[in-house]
């Protein structure tokens, strides 16, 4: 059997940074705003409740990631999904979520019917 090669440091730390990008809460807002289509700053910092420093910080870093792109109009910016990929890691990640919490309130039912035997 052969035996994993080690991955060279650079490549962990890479990978590393792009799952970081979605481990901030307002970043996975941002993103879900941004699945039926390209939207300017404006309509997410309404859509979020936040200042418009703190959207525009969190759209930087996703920019700069290659998950977003975007484009100005007049003195607005839009930003859309660049790397529609992203969509299907939240999916995936959501849908494994949900199997362990079915799986927990299964656990729940059968203990709360033991119980009242």
């Amino acid at each position: 059997m052969k035996s994993a090669q080690p991955v060279p440091e650079e490549v962990v730390q890479q990978v590393a940074e792009y799952f970081s990008i979605l481990s901030e809460p307002m970043r996975l807002k941002i993103l879900n705003l941004l699945r039926d289509g390209e939207k300017c700053v404006q309509e997410l910092v309404e859509a979020t409740e936040t200042s418009q420093a703190n959207v525009s910080k969190h759209l930087k870093v996703m920019l700069q990631a290659g998950i977003l792109s975007r484009r100005t109009e007049g003195t607005s910016a839009y930003y859309r999904v660049e790397d529609m990929l992203i969509f299907d890691l939240c999916n995936l990640v959501c849908d494994r979520l949900a199997s362990r919490i079915e799986q927990q309130a299964r656990q729940f039912r059968a203990f709360t019917l033991l119980a009242k035997d």
